[in-house]
C-alpha cells in the first residue's frame, strides 16, 4: 500500500491532506523520514509514525458506546442529536451503529464499519441475545414474570421465550430476548400491565457494557471482545 493511502485510511484524511503531512516531513517508516508519497509500506509489519507517534491501521473498527438519553440511533439527522455525534474517531465517516436503541433508551450500542458482522448480528436467523435492565411503574410478580418468559402476543405473533430476573425491588428487572420487534421490550411489559419508566441495554450477544463507561462515553473493543463477537457470529451461523 502507498504511504499516502495508508495515512488516508488510518487517519481519515483526504489524499491531499495525507500528502501534505509527508511534505511537512512529519512521517517516518521504521524510523526513516518519508518525503515521497509513492513510498510503498507493509501495513502489517512496518512501523509508521506521525510526529513520533505510531499510527496503526485496523481494517475493521469496533466501538462500544454507552448511549445516553436524547440521542437517536442514526448517522445524521437534521432535527435530532445522533449517537454518531458522540463518536470521536479519525475514520468516523466510515462508521455506523449496529441496530438501534430508542431515543429514550440508554446503554450498550455497537459502532463499526464492518457491514458483514453487523448483518449477521442483526439477522433474525442468528437469535442473538440482548439483555436490558428495566424500571417499571409497578411491581412484577410471578404471574407477570411467567407470561413474559413464555412469550406474549405482539403484532399477531407470539414472541420468543424470554429470560426474566426480578430484583428485590420488584419494579426492577432484567429481560433477555433474542428478537428485535419495534419497541419490543416496552410493548411486552405493557402486555402484562406494566409501563416501562426507563430502559437500559446492558449486553448484546457476548458484549457486556463496560461499567466504567459513563453515559456518552465510548471506547474501542478489546481484542478479546472482538474475538467473542466473531465467535458469536460463526457459532450462531451453524
Amino acid at each position: 500500500m502507498r504511504i499516502d493511502q495508508y495515512l488516508s485510511k488510518s487517519l481519515g484524511l483526504s489524499r491531499k491532506e495525507a500528502k501534505e503531512l509527508i511534505q511537512m516531513r512529519k512521517i517516518t517508516v521504521n524510523e526513516l523520514l518519508i518525503t515521497n508519497s509513492n513510498t510503498i509500506v507493509d501495513e502489517a509489519n512496518d512501523i509508521i509514525k506521525k510526529d513520533g507517534t505510531t499510527i496503526s491501521y485496523e481494517k475493521n473498527i469496533y466501538i462500544m458506546l454507552n448511549k445516553p438519553k436524547g440521542y437517536i440511533t442514526a448517522n445524521f439527522d437534521k432535527n435530532e442529536k445522533t449517537v454518531m455525534e458522540l463518536i470521536n474517531h479519525p475514520r468516523k465517516k466510515d462508521l455506523f451503529p449496529v441496530g438501534r436503541l430508542d431515543k429514550d433508551t440508554t446503554g450498550l450500542l455497537l459502532i463499526t464499519n464492518n457491514g458483514k458482522i453487523a448483518h449477521e448480528l442483526l439477522s433474525p436467523k442468528k437469535h442473538v441475545e440482548t439483555t436490558y435492565i428495566v424500571k417499571t411503574d409497578g411491581n412484577m410478580d410471578i404471574a407477570e414474570k411467567t407470561l413474559l418468559e413464555n412469550g406474549v402476543v405482539l403484532d399477531g405473533e407470539l414472541t420468543k421465550k424470554a429470560k426474566v430476573k426480578v430484583f428485590s425491588d420488584k419494579t426492577l428487572s432484567h429481560i433477555s430476548i433474542t428478537e428485535g420487534k419495534y419497541h419490543q421490550v416496552k410493548r411486552m411489559y405493557q402486555c402484562v400491565g406494566l409501563n416501562v419508566m426507563s430502559l437500559k441495554r446492558i449486553s448484546f450477544g457476548p458484549l457486556v457494557l463496560d461499567e466504567k463507561l459513563k453515559e456518552g462515553e465510548s471506547r474501542l473493543l478489546l481484542k478479546e471482545e472482538i474475538a467473542l463477537l466473531e465467535k458469536e457470529v460463526i457459532t450462531k451461523g451453524k
